[in-house]
Parts: C-alpha cells; sequence; structure tokens
C-alpha cells in the first residue's frame, strides 16, 4: 500500500483482508501500452503505468475509508460462511457449478410433470384441460418471477435473489406433492414458476457479472447443461416411481432434493462485484473481486478499472435525468434498445421452435407414435440424453468458436423437426418400427442439436446489456421467453388437433426456424467472443445497418475460403 497511508488505515485492512497491495509492477506481465479502459465516446486509453496508477490510487481511496457500523455490518454478512483459495480459478468455477445449479431444479420440473401426468389425472380426476393448465402454469408463474427479478436483483443482490427463488421452489413444490385437489396443485406450480422465473434471468446475470470474460459463455451454457440433466433425471425418476402407489406425488417431490442442495450451497459463493460497485458498495466490491481474480495480473486490473468507471458513468446519468426518463433508457438509447431486440429475439426463436411442449408432452408424443403408456415414459429418457448430450459442445467450445458458429445448430434440429414430422405420417398399423424408429432419430436430431442451440438464450441476455440495464432487460427477456413457454404449452392440444402433429412439428415449428431463425442470425447476430462486459457495449453501439454489412462481408468470405468462422 501507499506510504500516505494511516496506522488506522492499515488496521482496517488487516481486518478486511485487504492489505496486501496488487499494484507492484514487478507482478504484472508485459503487455502492450495501449489499453483500453472504460466504454465512453472519448475512447480513453491508459498505459501499463497509468493503470497500475489508479489502481493503487483506488486501493488508497478503500484504505482511507471509514468503517462505519454498517460497512462492518456488510462485511461481515459477506464473511459468512466465505470460501477462498489460492487459485482462483477454482473460485470461479466452484461460483459456476452451484450457480448453474439451478438449472437442475427447473429440468427436473419439466420432465417429472410428463412422468407424473399418468398418475395425477385419476387421483385427482382431472379433465383434459385441467391437466393442460398444470403443465402450463409453470411457464404463466415464471412470467410473474420475471417481472419480481428486477426488484430483487437489483436492490437485494443477485445472489440473494436465487435465494429467493429457493424458497419459492421449495413451497411450490411441497404443495405439489401434498395435493388433494386440482386448485392446491394450480399453486404449486404457480409457485414453483415463480422460482423458475428469478432464477431463469438471475443465473446469467450472476455468473456473466462475475467470472472472467474467456470463461463466461461455457459457464453461462452450464445453465442450460444442467437443465438437460435435470430433465433426464426427471425422467429417471419417472420411471422409478411410474408403478409405485401415488408415486406422481414422488415424482413432483422430489424437486425438494435439488431446491435444498442450492439453497446451502449458495450460501458459500459472494455476490457480483459488479451488482456491488453498481451500488457504491466498493470496498466489498473489490474484497469480492480478489477472490474471483488473480489481481497480480494487468488484465484484471483493466477489467476491474472498466467495471467502476461503467458504473460511475451510470451513477453520472442517474444523478442528471428523472427518475422517470432513466425506467425508459432500454428502449430510448439506440444500444440498449440492439440488445433488447436482439436479446428477445434470440429467446422468442428458442421457445417458438417447440422444445418446451416437446418435453413436457414428451410422454404423450412417444405414446402417440405407439409406445405403452410406461415404455412412453422410459423412452422419453432418449430424447433427454440426447438434449443433455447437445450441450456438451457448447460447454467445452462456446469461447473458443464464438457465438455465432453455435447459432448455426439451428439448421440441425430444423432437420430433427422434419423428421419427427414424417414419423407420425407412417402408418403404424403396417410399419410400426419404421414410425418409431423415424421419430426417434428426429427426436434425437432435434434434442442434440437444440441442447446446443439452447445454451445460446441464455448466454445471449445474459452479456448483452450494459450494467444499468442488465436487471430489468433480463426481466423484459425472461418474461417473454416464459411467456411463449406458456403459450406453446397451454396450447399445444388444441394446436396439435388444429395442424396434426406432423404440421405442429414440421409446419410450424419448423417452420419458424427455417424461414426466420437461419436468416436472421446470420444477418443480424453480433460476435461477442472473449469481450468483457464493458468491451460488448461497443459491438451494441454500432448501427444497424453496419453490422448487418459486416456479417454479410465475414459470410462472403467464409463461403469463399478466406474467414475460417462465419
Amino acid at each position: 500500500m501507499s506510504s500516505n497511508l494511516s496506522e488506522k488505515a492499515v488496521d482496517q485492512q488487516k481486518e478486511f483482508g485487504l492489505l496486501k497491495s496488487t499494484s507492484s509492477v514487478d507482478s504484472v506481465h508485459e503487455v502492450e501500452a495501449g489499453v483500453k479502459v472504460g466504454e465512453d465516446d472519448d475512447n480513453y486509453f491508459f498505459s501499463e503505468d497509468q493503470i497500475l496508477t489508479q489502481i493503487k490510487v483506488y486501493e488508497d481511496e478503500i484504505a482511507n475509508t471509514p468503517v462505519t457500523k454498517t460497512l462492518r455490518q456488510r462485511m461481515r454478512r459477506m464473511e459468512f460462511c466465505e470460501v477462498n483459495f489460492s487459485n482462483k480459478t477454482y473460485m470461479v468455477i466452484m461460483l459456476g457449478f452451484f450457480a448453474s445449479f439451478a438449472g437442475i431444479l427447473s429440468g427436473v420440473d419439466q420432465s417429472t410433470i410428463s412422468g407424473a401426468s399418468y398418475g395425477m389425472k385419476a387421483s385427482l380426476k382431472l379433465t383434459s384441460d385441467e391437466d393442460s393448465l398444470i403443465s402450463s402454469l409453470m411457464p404463466l408463474g415464471a412470467v410473474g418471477g420475471s417481472i419480481l427479478l428486477t426488484p430483487l436483483s437489483e436492490y437485494f443482490g443477485r445472489k440473494v435473489a436465487l435465494v429467493i427463488s429457493c424458497i419459492f421452489y421449495t413451497i411450490g413444490g411441497i404443495l405439489c406433492a401434498a395435493a388433494q385437489d386440482v386448485h392446491t396443485m394450480y399453486a404449486g406450480r404457480f409457485l414453483i414458476g415463480v422460482g423458475v422465473g428469478i432464477e431463469g434471468g438471475g443465473v446469467g446475470v450472476y455468473i456473466a457479472e462475475s467470472v472472467p470474460s474467456t470463461v463466461r459463455g461455457s459457464l453461462v451454457s452450464l445453465y442450460q447443461f444442467n437443465i438437460a440433466l435435470g430433465e433426464l433425471v426427471g425422467y429417471v425418476i419417472g420411471v422409478i416411481f411410474f408403478d409405485v402407489k401415488g408415486g406422481w406425488r414422488y415424482m413432483l417431490g422430489s424437486s425438494l432434493v435439488f431446491s435444498t442442495i442450492l439453497f446451502v450451497g449458495l450460501f458459500f459463493l459472494p455476490e457480483s462485484p459488479r451488482w456491488l460497485i453498481h451500488k457504491g458498495y466498493d470496498v466489498e466490491a473489490y474484497k469480492v473481486w480478489r477472490r474471483l481474480r488473480d489481481t497480480s495480473d494487468l488484465g484484471n486490473k483493466r477489467e476491474f478499472l472498466e467495471m467502476k468507471h461503467a458504473a460511475e458513468q451510470d451513477r453520472q446519468l442517474k444523478e442528471q435525468e428523472s427518475r422517470f426518463k432513466s425506467m425508459f433508457d432500454l428502449i430510448l438509447i439506440p444500444r440498449n434498445r440492439r440488445a433488447l431486440l436482439y436479446s428477445i429475439m434470440m429467446v422468442s426463436l428458442g421457445q417458438l421452435t417447440g422444445i418446451n411442449a416437446i418435453m413436457y408432452y414428451m410422454s404423450t408424443l412417444m405414446g402417440q407414435i405407439g409406445f405403452s403408456p410406461k415404455q412412453a415414459v422410459a423412452m422419453s429418457m432418449v430424447g433427454g440424453a440426447a438434449l443433455l448430450i447437445g450441450t456438451i459442445p457448447a460447454i467445452l467450445y462456446m469461447d473458443k468458436f464464438g457465438r455465432r458458429p453455435w447459432s448455426m445448430t439451428i439448421i440441425g434440429f430444423s432437420v430433427g423437426l422434419v423428421l419427427v414430422g414424417v414419423g407420425y405420417q407412417i402408418d403404424l398399423n403396417t410399419n410400426l418400427a419404421a414410425a418409431e424408429g423415424v421419430y426417434l432419430t428426429g427426436q434425437i436430431l432435434y434434442n442434440i442439436f437444440f441442447g446446443t442451440y439452447a445454451t445460446l438464450t441464455w448466454v445471449v441476455p445474459s452479456e448483452s446489456f450494459s450494467l444499468a440495464t442488465r436487471s430489468i432487460g433480463m426481466t423484459i427477456c425472461s418474461a417473454f421467453l416464459y411467456l411463449w413457454a406458456f403459450t406453446v404449452t397451454y396450447n399445444f392440444n388444441k394446436m396439435k388437433d388444429a395442424f396434426t402433429y406432423t404440421g405442429l412439428t414440421l409446419g410450424f415449428y419448423g417452420g419458424i426456424a427455417i424461414v426466420i431463425g437461419i436468416p436472421y442470425q446470420l444477418l443480424f447476430m453480433p460476435e461477442t467472443k472473449d469481450k468483457t462486459l464493458e468491451e460488448i457495449d461497443d459491438i451494441f453501439e454500432m448501427p444497424t445497418r453496419q453490422l448487418v454489412k459486416q456479417n454479410l462481408k465475414n459470410l462472403k468470405d467464409y463461403v469463399s475460403g478466406n474467414r475460417k468462422s462465419i
């Protein structure tokens, strides 16, 4: 630390574990002199010495921060169940693992309701409409949860919002497992949905704000992997309890195990450093940063300065604007509007191509193609396993190859939808084996390629918005995601009757993927690989026509062999 620190300041740093200076020039690696810091229009550039100087000034400010009673209380709350590793990579992995574990809860819910529907219909004497509403109330509740996401994550913190989602999960799971009538089941499913809505938008933001840009895509993708893993686990649970008396209650109650694991695990994780600095909690933000980054690395110093600079700019803008105007920044500012439209389009494509309807009604679809009820539940594991396998390449290589190449997996799952539609056209009485073979092949292709594609529907929104609009942006995107999920799920039976199974899977879902999805992503999708969240701001400052022009040029170069990626 600087020699001008008072004895009291040094004592404070010992107490908070921030004494050791990371500003020594000897401790950093050689880098190029022109390092950009900040996101303003003046394009400020700082040399290595300037970065080190600014970090030193910042550390000195922290050292001389008065230790008020409020600050001491906040620090003690942070230190509760605090875990530290000398190798910061382990802390990053731990954060990504436990935060993304929330996906298992969502996945288990989606698949257990499919197997539970057989026993639940008889036990609760459900009509067809009541059965559809029970399945679709989860995504409807998730719309409500998405709306709650902004106030919860903005005022209480990203991590605390996830803890609250666990509470909704737990209460909802208990109600579903113990339900004696359809209305209790409605309430339980809706509350589970609220938990899903808070979690769905919150996990991506929490991970994206906390981990390095080099692994951000992979760790956010891990959330989709866990959704797929949860779906597979749910199908296995369905098979285990299918012949057990009242087994549907055990299926639906199984989510309590996973919500408890997540609830406990979250207490060992830090709050998002970007949220802390956004709220002006500089001491806490820097301490969390030291838990998650090697602060002897110049690149990490640079990222921290970018983060601080962006937060200061946001605070200055909020002071200059009225509260009413700031609420509409997401729409009025072109950079924010582009990010919003892009993110909404990505989550909409993920839902309107049929994944939730297919997963919720997997057992029904399998039964339609000729399997017995128990076989249908068991064969649903094939689709769940394929979805899980499909997420693995994205986790391993999302940050190596970028976002745009993975978006083209939409072509692969479109082929799967074609085969599913063809499978329904084969006469079951004369060619049962052929019908089942074509259908299962289509299901496997669809789920494998969609597993990869689905990771983008979480990665893209989590990294597209500016710090000031991230909460409200994710709220809107999550609301669209679950609103589409509710619409597709609730209307599945009606759409199936109107379109036929072939028309629904091949015509409607496949048509959206091929006619809208592929052209949109080729023309309008930016590449954000290896960019910090602050650098991504510059990408969305680019006018749309310029982005389209750049994407067309890149596509032309790729086709001609002059470029390795689209």
